[in-house]
């Protein structure tokens, strides 16, 4: 495992219960832009025994990047569902759930939205 592999792996693990981040948000967290497929690729390779918050990383649309309906899809689903974080025909909105997202949503909601 070289330094940029601990600096994703720390990345992911630094994403807080009740949030998601895309796989490129984690490469630009890590320092190393534009590396979102090393994201997805190193998260099939965890380890043994290393512990990540794999569920929270979603592609760059919210989309859960795992095939529809299959026993990892529906486990991520109930992980992040456990979260408090809505999944909808297997997408997360960033804009609401997201690692940045926060902001943006306290002060201007979801178009269409009563706040």
């Amino acid at each position: 495992m070289n330094n940029d592999h601990i600096r994703i792996y720390a990345a992911i693990a630094a994403i807080p219960r009740g949030r998601v981040a895309s796989y490129g948000a984690i490469a630009t967290r890590a320092g190393l832009p534009g590396r979102a497929r090393l994201v997805g690729r190193l998260l099939g390779e965890t380890p043994d025994g290393m512990v990540l918050p794999w569920y929270r990383v979603l592609r760059a649309s919210g989309q859960i990047a795992l095939p529809l309906g299959s026993r990892g899809f529906r486990e991520q689903c109930r992980l992040l569902r456990a979260e408090g974080i809505e999944v909808r025909n297997g997408r997360v909105l960033l804009s609401r759930f997201g690692l940045d997202g926060d902001l943006d949503y306290a002060l201007w909601g979801l178009p269409g939205e009563q706040l």
